[in-house]
């Protein structure tokens, strides 16, 4: 597989599982510019990379934009959510339980 042979949503996100192994999950996820305002709160530690575009997170009260290159670690349990995506953002994220 190609981590950039996709093709971007008109609305929402595309969570595509690259690898699942032990004790992780790698997951691409395409966004569009249309992102529902989701709240998530997960039993795992998550560990994200914006490969391409640029989004903007609420994490613990605090706006972060990330563009090409940036990466977040989100503890568990730790609620947080996607505000705002460009068209074409790419994420690769990794899971760890």
């Amino acid at each position: 597989m190609n981590i950039y042979d996709y093709l971007t949503p008109q609305i929402g996100e595309t969570f595509t599982t690259l690898l699942e192994h032990k004790n992780i999950k790698i997951n691409r996820i395409i966004s569009s510019n249309h992102v529902e305002e989701t709240e998530y709160i997960q039993e795992e530690d998550e560990w994200l990379v914006v490969l391409e575009g640029k989004a903007t997170l609420l994490l613990k009260g605090e706006k972060k934009t990330l563009i090409k290159g940036e990466s977040l670690f989100i503890p568990s349990k730790t609620p947080h959510r996607v505000l705002s995506t460009q068209s074409g953002t790419i994420w690769l994220t990794v899971h760890i339980f």
